[in-house]
């Protein structure tokens, strides 16, 4: 899965921020200790922006600011040969995954929470969309022989199914996860103490006060 395939899969910008916000959210139930968990949301990124992300702990990952101009997506893969540190590259993004970034988002291209120590933009895909938009748009390049490989970046972005987040999450937290919980909270339908439970019995509910409201999960 190339980028492009990834730009016609996702949905519009409301209904992928909703989705992040669950995913978050279900991360934060399955993972108390913040430094641990895969996906996290900041509704409070800025005054007039938030900010989904994924981590998973080997240098992979991806940031989504959504603006009130709209959503911009950057990825990295570090294994991917589009990365500015591989073989291919010279350092520096590689031609045209960031050269079309609309003015409006030019801004988040030198955000220095996505560059390295050097400045240098870490990424390897780059979407945006633009309220009004009918659609995700990247930019025009050449991929290389085997660039496909950062479709599992934005996987449970893509598949936004229940069942898909339940797989994933008893795969990597090594614990049975609840599809229907799941099913309710990617819906964002108010916690209660039993549906927390179903997800993980060790999690107090009430210490779930922080993350609901940095998430800006329905209350």
């Amino acid at each position: 899965m190339t980028v492009h395939d990834v730009a016609r899969a996702l949905p519009g910008i409301g209904e992928l921020r909703d989705h992040c916000r669950g995913l978050a959210m279900l991360d934060a139930v399955l993972s108390p200790e913040w430094e641990d968990r895969y996906y996290s949301f900041d509704s409070h990124w800025s005054e007039s922006e938030d900010m989904a992300s994924m981590r998973d702990g080997q240098g992979n990952e991806y940031a989504i600011v959504f603006s009130p101009a709209g959503a911009y997506v950057r990825g990295f893969d570090h294994e991917s040969p589009l990365s500015p540190y591989g073989p291919l590259a010279d350092g520096e993004p590689w031609p045209g995954v960031l050269d079309s970034v609309p003015e409006v988002f030019r801004p988040y291209v030198t955000e220095p929470a996505f560059t390295d120590e050097d400045g240098v933009p870490v990424v390897t895909a780059c979407l945006w969309r633009e309220v009004g938009d009918a659609a995700w748009s990247t930019g025009t390049f050449d991929h290389p022989a085997d660039s496909d490989l950062q479709g599992f970046l934005f996987h449970l972005l893509v598949d936004r199914s229940p069942e898909a987040y339940a797989r994933w999450a008893e795969a990597y937290y090594e614990t049975p996860v609840d599809a229907a919980a799941v099913r309710h909270v990617l819906a964002l339908r108010p916690l209660t103490k039993e549906l927390v439970a179903a997800l993980n019995p060790d999690v107090d509910f009430a210490e779930l006060a922080d993350d609901i409201e940095e998430i800006g999960y329905p209350a």
